[in-house]
């Protein structure tokens, strides 16, 4: 028996950056309708010429978003692209932008405003999930729709490692996973075995920029893996062309990702600018930091022999 849900449009609430794009173009490349809420100040409006329907609200009319997804007949939503978070909930004048609707003070007031206040991602998202699912939609993993932006494993472009990039990167990925566990962040910065920065509540991109004004001599890793548990409906680590345009502006050398949970998007385009500004992309499976692991012990162990 065909499942109905298959045969009517996918609903994507479309962030900032050519995320939501490439996934709604692989969803039309399918044969399925689109209908997008794109969120204002965030998405791209070449979502328009590519969509069957868009409708422009702002992040906080969850309920605006329900209804028009229910108008277009919508049973499967997946969420794509950039929220600028820090914004969003601590810039006043941004609320009034996206001033929230009776749904949203439901969805996110206790989480908000309660006696046990937590804005951390997870919960907030999935408040979200949870409010679709009682509307009778089904939250989607984008990658579900567009496999193909999942990084495979093995470098990308770029040089070999060197010993000292690998210690690098089992060190960062040690640290990174630890605080993705903690829904802190994903992605850090590091050189010679020295944490330079840690991603929060600004992003990987403030992130980056911040490593390259503590960091003047450059050299330096961009580590960005998954949460222990991640679940891939939402919040997946992504990187893309600008991403490897903003490591080489700050003296970045390496960029290490996790293989099989890291969207790259436009990776035509992110793999020649990494070559053109010599930036090596590796993308690596937690065995591979095992062995970097195992490897650096028995050389210590044979250095103190």
């Amino acid at each position: 028996m065909t499942n109905p849900a298959l045969n009517s449009p996918v609903g994507i609430i479309a962030g900032w950056g050519s995320f939501p794009i490439e996934v709604a173009q692989a969803i039309v490349r399918e044969g399925r309708d689109v209908c997008c809420i794109a969120i204002k100040g965030h998405a791209s409006s070449e979502l328009e010429s590519i969509c069957s329907d868009v409708h422009w609200l702002g992040v906080g009319k969850v309920g605006g978003h329900i209804r028009y997804f229910r108008r277009h007949g919508v049973k499967q939503v997946t969420m794509a692209g950039k929220l600028f978070k820090s914004d969003i909930l601590f810039q006043g004048s941004v609320w009034l932008k996206h001033l929230p609707d009776l749904h949203a003070i439901r969805t996110f007031g206790p989480l908000l405003f309660g006696r046990k206040r937590d804005a951390r991602d997870d919960r907030l998202l999935l408040a979200v999930t949870n409010t679709y699912t009682r509307s009778g939609m089904e939250i989607c993993a984008a990658t579900d729709f567009a496999p193909e932006l999942l990084v495979k494993h093995g470098t990308l472009v770029g040089k070999p490692l060197t010993s000292r990039a690998q210690r690098d990167i089992q060190m960062g990925w040690l640290v990174a996973r630890q605080m993705g566990g903690m829904d802190i962040g994903q992605s850090i910065t590091i050189k010679d075995g020295t944490v330079i920065a840690v991603e929060a509540i600004e992003g990987t991109d403030a992130c980056i920029e911040r490593t390259g004004e503590l960091c003047r001599r450059g050299g330096w890793t961009l580590v960005k893996v998954s949460k222990p548990n991640q679940d891939m409906r939402f919040d997946v680590p992504t990187i893309g062309p600008q991403t490897v345009q903003r490591v080489a502006q700050a003296g970045g050398s390496v960029i290490a990702i996790e293989a099989g949970k890291t969207i790259v998007v436009d990776q035509t385009q992110t793999v020649a600018d990494a070559r053109r500004l010599g930036i090596t992309i590796v993308a690596m499976k937690q065995s591979d930091v095992a062995t970097i692991e195992n490897e650096t012990a028995a050389a210590n162990e044979s250095h103190v022999a």
